[in-house]
């Protein structure tokens, strides 16, 4: 007689979705994990649907919430920028921390390469212009590449840039052979990587270390055709002294879809000039990033029930 196997149905692990009603979608994404959306007192995980910057739920919430149920083993963030609770002191090592971390690369890396051809094709002055004029502009084919970060931004945009035969370089904090790419650089070299470069791409977390990191120092080592495109964090850019850089032609210009301050005012310097590119914070919008963080949320879910390795976790020591 044929023996009988029973396979193995991973467990559904009980999990809060807090603050409720933030983002409702993610309770859905809890269940099509395989999970069990519960009180955060029987919880064992939770998800937090607040990104620090949610009105009435700050990073202090989330630490007071985690404190009051030490049992939780797992905490589930939002977006992948987490800087606001890192500065908190919210990561600690008692537990698994995971956030957005490369959910929302493919849009973001789309909007880098879009900001990347419009500064280098001279689309804003045209785009402006009320009567023909002269010719400008320069071609992205085989141009010099310099990326700050490693991440998955980076990762889909060096594969975006393939068709290109671009020339790239990549600073990051733990170098590592990265395919695509000429050279990987450590973060003590990062003025090095600017020379040569023809586009300098901010793609990196902020941390204390990488703050204000971009001033007259790295523009003055910049080349002057090149252009900066910061899809990163703004507090990476000393914002008064890149409008010196752009107003004295210390580089060719910058296309930024993060500033500093943020919102910019309607009055800032930066919006009048020619070679100054803005969009607001939009390379990932809400519409966007609903159905790729669900997936990662529901992945994740999964991940958690089988004792598997979870995506996007956060470095505690490291704050991102």
């Amino acid at each position: 007689m044929r023996p009988a196997y029973r396979l193995a149905v991973p467990r559904s692990p009980r999990l809060a979705v807090v603050p409720a009603g933030v983002r409702p979608w993610a309770a859905d994404a809890v269940l099509a994990g395989g999970g069990t959306v519960v009180d955060l007192d029987d919880a064992e995980a939770l998800v937090w649907t607040a990104t620090g910057w949610d009105p009435g739920y700050g990073p202090a919430d989330l630490q007071a919430a985690v404190a009051a149920h030490p049992r939780l083993r797992w905490v589930q963030l939002p977006w992948a920028g987490v800087e606001l609770y890192a500065e908190a002191g919210v990561f600690d090592e008692a537990r698994i921390w995971t956030c957005g971390k490369g959910v929302y690369a493919p849009p973001v890396a789309e909007h880098t390469l879009a900001l990347v051809l419009a500064g280098m094709h001279h689309l804003k002055p045209y785009s402006e212009a009320r009567s023909w004029t002269a010719q400008a502009g320069r071609t992205l084919a085989g141009a010099r590449v310099t990326i700050f970060g490693g991440g998955g931004i980076t990762e889909e945009l060096i594969r975006l840039l393939s068709p290109f035969r671009c020339r790239t370089t990549v600073v990051r904090k733990r170098p590592s052979p990265m395919g695509g790419v000429e050279q990987v650089l450590g973060w003590e070299d990062r003025d090095r990587a600017l020379a040569g470069a023809q586009v300098v791409v901010l793609a990196l977390a902020l941390t204390p270390e990488t703050g204000g990191s971009f001033g007259r120092a790295q523009f003055e080592a910049m080349e002057r055709d090149a252009w900066l495109v910061n899809v990163a964090r703004g507090g990476h850019v000393v914002t008064s002294e890149l409008v010196d850089a752009l107003v004295q032609g210390s580089i060719c210009g910058a296309a930024l879809d993060v500033t500093d301050p943020e919102p910019l005012p309607a009055d800032h310097p930066l919006w009048a000039l020619p070679n100054c590119i803005i969009t607001p914070h939009t390379a990932n919008t809400y519409e966007m990033a609903i159905p790729l963080l669900s997936a990662r949320i529901a992945d994740n879910v999964r991940r958690f029930a089988l004792g598997e390795p979870l995506v996007g976790a956060v470095a505690a020591d490291l704050g991102y």
